[in-house]
């Protein structure tokens, strides 16, 4: 194949299992010829190479040319194929693959879920957090012929099933054009100790910053002052759910504590307020506004709630998009180790990440859990295919080197993965680091926030959102929709409100899960199912896995969204859905 490019020079190295510095490609890529460079840089690296530098790479060139000069491997489908339609509306199969596509495009309802609502099943009971699944299951329907065209979609989405697809090796990409920027990354950061001062310092934090999303649609005033005002006044509070109660009415009594003290609220049955406190976890930050009932300077106050605020994302938001045509792949849940990795289901989409068709796609964000871990859930050592934690890395770094070297890589970890399991979770340690070398990936902690070509994703893996299901009514956070799970972490602006459940919190300096910028999109996992759609113009992923059913998902009545692909094209905020099994 030719290898005018350092596009295809990436390329070519990737699919013989090796990287190579910018300035290595460079050096190949100015080669009288660049295929011959290629292969006399292997045949002098080391057997256990697997990046190559410019200085080797200058020295193999510089020793005598071989008697027998060899060509560069080809790649499966060199010859040319054809596709019709696009990622946006139409089919298009790359000719003679075998491969089968179908897509659907719909205008823009508020939210989609992975599944066919009309046939997915009634919800059940929440699941153990450690299950990571789903007790309401449902896969998504597929039309006849395997096509996979799902009718629910948010505005500008396609639904396609892709099988067999033939890498074309045709790809052709600048990475000169990549832009990737970090924030909240608080790997190596991490100060608390577990004193009682580390939990004052992360909660005042958290109060702090969410508190100023608040204090501009109220007049505010600390708890402690309240109780001088005359009864009958007006008042507003922004405060921290300290408790949430019933009171022998069926009204709500809410206490709410800020930096002074606690002062109660109540928000009566029939007020329409009251809907709202079904939303309410314990330790989120909300704002309240109402009348002082009127023996409050007795120091019996309280005060009656008419209306009740979240932090919220604002209804204005306008996202940004990128300035040329460009995707990014939102995938999470790869649990390699398993004995239900699907292996063939990764291959195929590693493949389609090879073809001309995914020539857009510059870009693979993973939420968390490259491997299945050790130790997770009760007798997970029958289900393991790999045992060692660190040989189902190698195993993941391997499975890694499928994708185009040319994309930008960027993981967070997940609680199944080797970091510890309170959030943030730092990201991987230079042991681990070194083992998934293939692509010179970007690690950062979960969460993060990546800002992808001017597009903000925010990466969470969602171990919280096991909490605000089991918490929350069905309509309003359920697993058949984990996206909507998502949108109360978004209406919160924190990805981990309430402490003391069964998410495992850090006590920290800063806040870290607090969502203090209004992100472009949000992506996230964990539950293994699938669900996308926008709250207040917020692209909001679940990406559902690539772990088929397991015995102990099967017992706790899990059926896992597999092999699913969400595209996000980031000039434009649309979204193709593939599916690879």
């Amino acid at each position: 194949m030719p290898l005018e490019t350092p596009a295809r020079i990436v390329n070519e190295l990737a699919q013989r299992g090796y990287n190579a510095d910018r300035e290595a490609v460079t050096v190949l890529a100015n080669a009288d010829d660049p295929a011959r460079a290629i292969e006399r840089a292997l045949d002098a690296a080391p057997d256990d190479a697997i990046k190559l530098s410019a200085d080797h790479v200058e020295s193999a060139l510089a020793e005598s040319e071989p008697s027998e000069p060899s060509t560069a491997a080809t790649t499966a489908g060199d010859s040319a194929t054809e596709t019709t339609g696009s990622d946006h509306g139409g089919s298009g199969n790359p000719a003679g693959s075998g491969a089968t596509t179908a897509a659907t495009t719909e205008t823009d309802p508020s939210a989609s879920s992975g599944t066919d609502p009309t046939t997915s099943t009634e919800s059940g009971d929440a699941v153990p957090p450690e299950t990571e699944g789903s007790a309401d299951a449902a896969a998504a329907t597929d039309a006849p012929g395997g096509s996979g065209v799902a009718t629910d979609a948010t505005g500008g989405t396609d639904r396609r099933t892709t099988t067999e697809p033939v890498a074309t090796g045709e790809r052709s990409i600048d990475t000169d054009l990549h832009d990737v920027e970090i924030e909240g990354d608080m790997t190596g950061q991490s100060t608390g100790t577990g004193e009682y001062s580390d939990f004052v310092a992360v909660f005042r934090d958290r109060y702090e910053r969410l508190s100023r999303q608040l204090r501009g649609r109220i007049n505010h005033r600390p708890t402690n002052t309240l109780s001088s005002m005359a009864g009958g006044s007006e008042a507003a509070i922004v405060g921290m759910v300290s408790d949430i109660r019933s009171t022998a009415s069926g009204h709500w009594l809410i206490e709410l504590e800020d930096t002074n003290g606690v002062y109660p609220c109540l928000v009566m049955k029939d007020r329409d307020t009251a809907e709202q406190v079904e939303e309410l976890l314990h330790d989120e930050v909300i704002a309240v506004e109402g009348t002082l009932s009127d023996d409050n300077s007795d120091g019996d106050g309280i005060l009656f709630v008419d209306d009740l605020y979240f932090p919220e994302i604002p209804r204005t938001h306008q996202p940004s998009t990128a300035d040329r045509e460009v995707s990014a792949a939102l995938v999470s849940d790869v649990h390699v180790g398993s004995q239900e990795f699907m292996a063939d289901a990764w291959s195929r989409f590693a493949d389609w990440l090879h073809t001309e068709e995914a020539d857009a796609v510059e870009y693979l964000l993973i939420a968390g859990d490259m491997v299945e871990g050790v130790g997770v859930y009760p007798d997970q050592d029958e289900e393991l295919d790999i045992v060692d934690i660190y040989d189902q890395y190698r195993a993941f770094s391997e499975f890694l080197k499928e994708v185009p070297g040319d994309m930008e890589i960027v993981m967070i970890p997940g609680n199944h993965d080797a970091v510890r399991l309170a959030e943030p979770q730092p990201g991987f340690d230079e042991e681990l680091r070194d083992i998934m070398s293939a692509h010179d990936c970007r690690i950062t902690s979960n969460p993060s926030t990546v800002t992808v070509e001017g597009v903000s994703v925010l990466m969470y893996h969602g171990v919280s959102l096991d909490e605000v299901i089991a918490e929350l009514p069905d309509e309003k956070a359920n697993y058949d929709e984990p996206h909507k799970a998502m949108y109360q972490l978004l209406k919160k602006r924190h990805v981990a409100p309430q402490f003391g459940g069964h998410t495992r919190l850090a006590p920290e300096e800063r806040d870290y899960l607090v969502i203090e910028e209004t992100p472009d999109v949000f992506h996230a996992g964990h539950v293994h199912k699938f669900g996308y759609g926008k709250y207040h113009n917020v692209l909001t992923i679940n990406s559902g896995c690539w772990q088929e059913q397991t015995a102990f998902q099967e017992s706790v009545n899990i059926d896992p969204d597999t092999a699913m692909a969400p595209i996000v094209d980031l000039d434009t905020l649309d979204l193709t859905i593939r599916k690879f099994a």
